[in-house]
């Protein structure tokens, strides 16, 4: 396997001429093609260059490396990006990752691990240390849980059930008005506290009022069914 060419973006000039002499001891893994000074230079020389790899820094002079990403995955989609930077915070991996980035590193990691690294991605695979993977994963995990609590996952019977139980409706009356068996309204409704994340009927009217869900015009009854 050919050594990846990689060209390192970094506005620090110790740090870009200290990571650039520590990869010329892994010829066998990587070439420097190149390195820039800015985000706008890392993309005018991602075009010239065609590098497989930019190991990009967030913070740059004239714009973040983030928005450097973004321009250079869309207008080169086969460049492989890797985040190199001093910033643990959730924020930017998330955004990074979103952004179409190859990997998340901090600049603390140690020689080694970054080598290894960089080969998981000559084979095609993420460079993510286990620890930015972990709280990678759970960002995802509290995003999705934000989106059922929200209701955005609720189908459109149980948009109407959950409408009617803002009303006060009774569960004969749902079915009588759904057209539906009372056994199907219960069912219903147990997938509604379930997406809500909470604990009862009134609960689950209380949230659709607060997330819009149902509109509040003053028709609405918290009164448990009769």
């Amino acid at each position: 396997m050919d050594p990846l060419k990689v060209l390192v973006a970094d506005d620090h000039r110790l740090f870009r001429q200290g990571l650039i002499s520590l990869m010329s001891t892994r010829e066998d893994l990587v070439q420097v093609v190149g390195e820039a000074t800015s985000a706008r230079e890392a993309i005018l020389m991602a075009e010239k260059m065609r590098p497989d790899v930019i190991l990009m820094d967030i913070f740059m002079p004239d714009e973040d490396g983030l928005k450097a990403t973004r321009e250079i995955r869309q207008r080169m989609p086969e460049v492989s990006i890797v985040i190199l930077t001093s910033s643990d915070d959730t924020k930017h991996l998330y955004e990074a990752i979103q952004l179409g980035a190859s990997g998340y590193l901090l600049k603390t990691l140690d020689a080694e691990e970054l080598f290894d690294l960089l080969e998981c991605v000559a084979h095609g695979e993420v460079a993510i240390t286990r620890a930015m993977a972990t709280r990678l994963l759970y960002n995802l995990s509290r995003s999705e849980s934000k989106s059922e609590a929200n209701g955005d996952n609720l189908t459109n019977r149980e948009m109407e059930v959950l409408h009617l139980v803002a009303k006060g409706a009774t569960n004969p009356q749902i079915a009588s008005q759904l057209n539906i068996t009372v056994n199907t309204v219960k069912v219903h409704l147990r997938n509604i506290l379930s997406k809500l994340h909470v604990d009862n009927r009134t609960q689950a009217a209380t949230r659709a009022l607060e997330r819009g869900l149902v509109e509040s015009d003053g028709e609405y009854s918290f009164s448990s069914p009769g």
